[in-house]
This record gives structure tokens, C-alpha cells and sequence, in this order.
């Protein structure tokens, strides 16, 4: 490693960004607590990410909330809560900072502001990163697991596979019984609408026309999503034709996960769900919406049809996929 265990006892990793993008850093994480298993590693992230850094507690030990930062679009930038924040991470003198973000552009001076004795990540030409030979030129490329555990193996730290995970606790297993569906494993079909943006949403009457296809073969439908996704699913159930279980609004993000364990298969957009799936390698139909599926599809392509729907918008390719899927 470029960095001896023996001078790393804390490290700091800036990636604040939402589940999907979290999950596909998973197996960089792992292989980070690998190299460095006696270390105190903490999240620095957007709020939500305290309820990542618990479910992911062999990877983590801490979690900083970051505020925003000019030019990073999730949060709204507030110049006094960033300066009470830099104190707080500053204060924390960690060993290693890595810039898990992406190309760097916006936020490596920002995370060199951490104090770091090390500052570690992606680089881009023509864009500020510290000369110190822990920078890797973004690979803008290939999917983004790899790309991680490539920043990983350029630091020296051996990947653990690329494999996704998702942790599920003794709490989600009692609010899902509390639900008290009536499915039984691989009975039922999980179909999931929505995803964060409107513009990366499959329409509705594609995804009815294909739940109505899985319950006449069988299958129960069960659709998920959160409370905030209930126009578009009230919209997707005024097209199907068949019952369905509507758990949208009434589960946790672990309940959810739970459903698609236990799924024969889960038909979404490419987002956070289609990587749950990926975690628990229940088959899938996931439609690419913003034409990058080669970055954000689920790796294994036996098991999981992601389809580019920007190259083919052909509902037909799909609908044959599920008839593979299903029968």
C-alpha cells in the first residue's frame, strides 16, 4: 500500500451522494476495511447518509453531515453551516481524506481543506489536485464499481471483489411482518415506477403492461416506492388491469430490500432498488433512462437485463425480456 497501516488510524471519505451511488461504492469500502481494519473510517455525506453508515457498521465507525458546497447540486449552499463544518472536520485531524465524489473538478480543494495529513482520489486535467501522487486521473469509463475499486488499487489497497452487499437487521424483519402480505417467497414480482428525476422514469403504461403480463402468468404484483412517488404510482394502477399490493409510503428503505430478496424478479428504472437487486442477485429488468447503463446497469448480465431506452425505445424488447424472465 502507498500508505502504510501503521501511519493510518482515522480516514475521512467525502461521498455525498444518494443510495444508488453509495451502494456501487460498497465493495471500495470493503476493500478499504480490509486494508486498514483497525482504522476509524468516517462518512462525510448528506444527511441521509447517518442511516447508511449504520447499516453499513463493519465499514464505518462515524458519520459527519457535509452541508454543501458550491457547484454541487444536492444540497443548497449555506456559508455559515460550511464554515462550522470545516472547524468540525478540521477539529477530527484525520490521517487520510479520500475524494470519493468523481472527477474532482468541483471539490478537491474543498477536501484538502480537511487538514488531512493525506489527501487521496480523482484528478482531472486542467483542474486543481494536489501533487502528491494519490490522484488518479477519473477514469470516465466503465461502470462505477469498478471505477472505485480501481481508485482503491491505485492507492495500493487490494480490491475484495466487485459484488454488491445490502445488510438487513433483525428490525427490518419485524416491520416486515408487521405489513403482513400476503406472498410468499419467489410467488410475487416487485415493480418499482419511480427514481429521484422525472426525466429517468419509464412510463407508467409500460410498466402496467408488464405487471398485468407477470399476473396472468402467476404472479402476485407487488409496487414499491416511497411516499413522495405516490402520483406516479396511483397513475401506474389506473392502467393495470390486475390487483396489486400497494407498499408504497409504508415501508423502510429495509423493508424494501427485504421484498426484492424474496422476489422472482423486480422491474424498476436504474436506480437505488436496481442495485438491491444486484446486492441479493435477484433477477431484474431495469430500464436506463440518462444512456449510461454500461456505468450504473447491474454487473452480472445473465441475471439482469438492463436496457438502454435512449438506444432502444422499443417496448416490445422489453416485454420479450419478461416473457424469458417469467415462464
Amino acid at each position: 500500500m502507498k500508505l502504510p497501516v501503521t501511519e493510518i488510524k482515522s480516514i475521512a471519505i467525502f461521498r455525498a451522494l444518494q443510495l444508488g451511488d453509495m451502494l456501487c461504492a460498497v465493495p471500495a469500502f470493503r476493500a478499504l476495511r480490509a486494508a486498514y481494519p483497525q482504522a476509524k473510517i468516517t462518512l462525510v455525506g448528506m444527511p441521509w447518509g447517518k442511516s447508511f453508515t449504520q447499516r453499513f457498521n463493519k465499514y464505518f465507525d462515524d458519520f459527519i453531515h457535509f452541508p454543501g458546497y458550491p457547484g454541487l447540486p444536492e444540497q443548497k449552499f449555506e456559508p455559515a453551516d460550511f464554515t462550522r463544518f470545516l472547524t468540525q472536520v478540521q477539529s477530527r485531524k484525520f490521517d487520510l481524506s479520500i475524494q470519493l465524489q468523481g472527477n474532482g473538478s468541483v471539490v478537491n480543494p474543498m477536501v484538502e481543506l480537511f487538514g488531512a495529513k493525506y489527501t487521496a482520489g480523482y484528478t482531472i486535467d486542467g483542474h486543481y489536485a494536489p501533487d502528491n501522487g494519490l490522484f488518479m486521473p477519473y477514469p470516465d469509463e466503465g461502470h462505477e464499481i469498478e471505477r472505485h475499486v480501481n481508485l482503491m488499487e491505485f492507492l495500493g489497497i487490494p480490491s475484495q471483489g466487485s459484488s454488491l452487499e445490502f445488510p438487513l437487521f433483525k428490525e427490518d424483519k419485524i416491520a416486515f411482518a408487521e405489513l403482513n402480505l400476503n406472498i410468499e417467497p419467489q410467488r410475487y414480482i416487485c415493480v418499482h415506477p419511480g427514481s429521484r428525476g422525472a426525466w429517468r422514469q419509464w412510463p407508467v403504461q409500460y410498466f402496467a403492461a408488464l405487471a398485468d403480463y407477470c399476473a396472468e402468468q402467476g404472479y402476485k404484483i407487488v409496487i414499491t416506492g416511497t411516499a413522495e412517488e405516490h402520483e406516479i404510482i396511483e397513475h401506474l394502477k389506473s392502467h393495470m388491469r390486475y390487483m396489486e399490493i400497494d407498499t408504497s409510503g409504508k415501508t423502510s428503505l429495509g423493508v424494501v430490500a427485504m421484498l426484492i430478496r424474496d422476489a422472482a424478479l423486480l422491474i424498476s428504472n436504474c436506480t437505488g432498488v436496481s442495485h438491491i437487486s444486484s446486492a441479493f442477485s435477484t433477477p431484474s429488468i431495469v430500464i436506463s433512462m440518462d444512456g449510461e447503463p454500461q456505468r450504473w446497469g447491474p454487473l452480472n448480465s445473465q441475471i439482469h437485463r438492463t436496457i438502454d431506452w435512449l438506444q432502444t425505445p422499443d417496448f416490445h424488447l422489453v416485454y420479450r425480456e419478461a416473457v424469458k424472465m417469467v415462464t
